[in-house]
């Protein structure tokens, strides 16, 4: 477990810090904070069955996509994805700030720990995509969820069958031991 005030930094300067993790009325959360140095994409089109996801803006602007309705957040603006909707996210400014609430964390914070690790081992594309595909199926399986378009049932055929396979052959142990 990584403790409060944890930093994880990207090789293209995007930093996700713990800033807190808990329970509370609504139920267990994580707390993080993500500085986003560039303008860009930062997440694609997908949904969780479980997890909700809540952003306020502190600095800079993000363009939202929150159950095909375009969000445009600035400074003091604050937006949520429900469990099951689709949403996606661009960093429209350099130097943004966001705080961001997941609730249940389940294996969020693993997910930023684990991608991290493969972004700065120069093992993600540009655009933070695993180049392996068996990394990929790990990714996909810590994010507790899935990509907006291809059904569920496939997706868990493919990403967790990759994930699998990487278990089993060793890889998952072997690339976390770096």
């Amino acid at each position: 477990m990584a403790d409060i005030g944890s930093v994880l930094t990207f090789r293209n300067g995007h930093r996700v810090t713990l800033v807190d993790r808990g329970a509370d009325e609504r139920g267990a959360y994580l707390r993080l904070e993500h500085v986003l140095p560039h303008i860009g994409r930062e997440a694609g089109p997908h949904w969780h069955p479980e997890i909700s996801e809540t952003w306020t803006v502190r600095a800079g602007q993000v363009r939202f996509r929150v159950g095909g309705e375009d969000i445009v957040a600035k400074p003091g603006d604050t937006v949520t994805a429900a469990p099951r909707v689709v949403h996606e996210f661009w960093n429209e400014s350099n130097d943004t700030v966001l705080d961001h609430v997941v609730r249940p964390p389940l294996r969020h914070w693993a997910m930023f720990e684990f991608w991290s690790g493969l972004d700065n081992a120069n093992r993600t594309t540009a655009s933070k995509l695993p180049r392996n595909p068996l990394a990929l199926g790990l990714l996909w399986e810590y994010q507790d969820g899935y990509l907006a378009g291809p059904p569920a049932f496939l997706q868990r055929l493919i990403f967790g069958g990759l994930a699998g396979l990487a278990r089993r052959t060793g890889y998952a142990r072997r690339l976390r031991a770096r």
